[in-house]
């Protein structure tokens, strides 16, 4: 047994080994839980700065890594704009060179036809002055002697020698005038026959499309130009896009979908390009002709949804519009990174697009990785939140326990108190029985008793 004063009464209690340890381990768990709740308090403070300062530091360097990687992406975007403009101006140029050449040719042959024209003109003053001086000589040789006569006959022979020559001269410069006018006319027979040609091939081609749809059904005609797509992709797929995704888009949860998705990604898992296409095609014949803006709000409304970065239409509406025949038409001014393209530029607008998105392949990874840094760093406080949750309601608990043992040990305590008076009060009794024993005599027992008292009284003589 143990005793335990009161600090209050000054009462001294007596409670057995596993009371006192209880009272005991309950004063220590007091002190313990204080001193807790102070270490507690000290390490939330602590890791609190601590993570606002890991927080400022992490936020500024993203929001500088942001900033330059989107300046970087966006004189990217310029330099292909650029690009573009020159490759459209190459094109003009080549063009143009063609013409100056074809033009250059010409004069040339003119001038030389004039220089041939200005010799053969030049040959026949010669030899009209020739002439001229041949008549003389006949006319003084019919009026003068014989060795004379004979003379002018040598002269004129020699003359005559003299202008056979100049005659094969001539007819030899006239052979080559010929044959210049002969070449230059060829070579513009050949120009002639390369247009005609080109137009023919173009009339064809639009004939056999015409007569391609007019054989198709509305169904049939969306799909040839899927097939056509996929068909020119899947040619080349191995060999310039061996890493690519490109696959009909079958995800119709939102309502709407595209027709194909491609996607590519570097060796490390970074998408570095994301394309949505839609192919439109229509029949020459059909009633309600469509224009390629019908399509646009759809398409820029699916490359958002499945989060891809480009939207093209592929597109063989408006034939007869220039605007669309030029080659790839870029109509970001209505939909952000939206281009329209015939299906013969579907694998260049690739290319081109592909080939731009790798040089920013290097930029999009470290943009990864510091986005990636800042999912631990979330990820950091979302298990700094999960073990304050934690120990929190461990503490809860361990507090609530706390409690229960306080109380149980207010109960022990109460019922010892009423233990202990219960023996005070039967000591008490006990007490107050012996000291009624110990007075206890024959006289008192038989103060009421005299018949008793005789009884005793004759019992005490008989003994004496």
């Amino acid at each position: 047994m143990q005793e335990i004063r009161c600090p209050n009464c000054g009462e001294v209690f007596q409670v057995d080994e596993t009371g006192y340890d209880q009272i005991a381990r309950q004063v220590r768990d007091k002190e313990f839980s204080k001193e807790l709740e102070r270490r507690e308090k000290e390490l939330e403070a602590r890791q609190e700065k601590e993570l606002e300062i890991i927080r400022m530091q992490e936020e500024k360097e993203y929001n500088a890594g942001i900033s330059k990687k989107d300046a970087e992406i966006s004189a990217k975007e310029q330099m292909i704009a650029e690009l573009k403009i020159k490759l459209d101006a190459s094109e003009t140029a080549k063009n143009l060179a063609v013409s100056e050449a074809v033009e250059k040719k010409n004069q040339e042959l003119s001038q030389e036809v004039r220089a041939n024209s200005e010799k053969i003109a030049k040959k026949d003053a010669e030899i009209s002055e020739r002439d001229r001086k041949i008549a003389e000589l006949q006319a003084k040789l019919e009026a003068g002697e014989t060795e004379k006569q004979l003379a002018v006959a040598e002269a004129v022979e020699k003359k005559n020698e003299e202008l056979s020559k100049k005659s094969t001269e001539i007819a030899d410069l006239r052979g080559e005038l010929k044959n210049k006018e002969t070449e230059s006319r060829l070579h513009e027979q050949s120009l002639k026959e390369q247009y005609e040609n080109s137009l023919k091939a173009k009339d064809e081609q639009i004939e056999y499309y015409k007569d391609f749809k007019a054989r198709q059904s509305t169904k049939m005609i969306g799909e040839s130009l899927e097939q056509h797509c996929l068909a020119q992709f899947n040619s080349i797929r191995m060999t310039a896009f061996p890493n690519a995704y490109f696959e009909k888009d079958n995800d119709a949860r939102t309502g709407s979908k595209g027709d194909f998705i491609y996607r590519e990604f570097g060796e490390d898992g970074t998408e570095f390009i994301s394309v949505m296409f839609e192919m439109k095609n229509e029949a020459d014949t059909t009633a309600t002709k469509h224009k390629n803006e019908d399509f646009f709000k759809e398409l820029d409304k699916d490359r958002k949804e499945k989060n891809c970065e480009y939207a093209i239409l592929v597109s063989m509406l408006e034939s007869d519009n220039e605007f669309y025949n030029n080659g790839i038409v870029d109509v970001s001014y209505r939909y952000p990174k939206m281009y329209v393209i015939r299906p013969q530029f579907f694998i260049p607008i690739i290319t081109l697009l592909r080939n731009a998105a790798l040089n920013s392949l290097q930029y999009r990874q470290e943009l990864q990785i510091v986005r990636s840094q800042q999912v631990d760093i979330l990820h950091f406080e979302e298990n700094m939140n999960a073990f304050k949750e934690g120990f929190a309601r461990n503490y809860r608990l361990a507090s609530e326990k706390f409690a229960t043992a306080i109380d149980e040990i207010d109960k022990t305590i109460d019922h010892l108190q009423k233990t202990k008076a219960a023996l005070l009060s039967s000591e008490n009794n006990l007490r107050l029985a012996n000291n009624k024993a110990d007075e206890l005599t024959i006289k008192k027992l038989t103060k009421n008793a005299p018949t008793v008292k005789a009884m005793f009284d004759e019992l005490k003589n008989t003994e004496g």
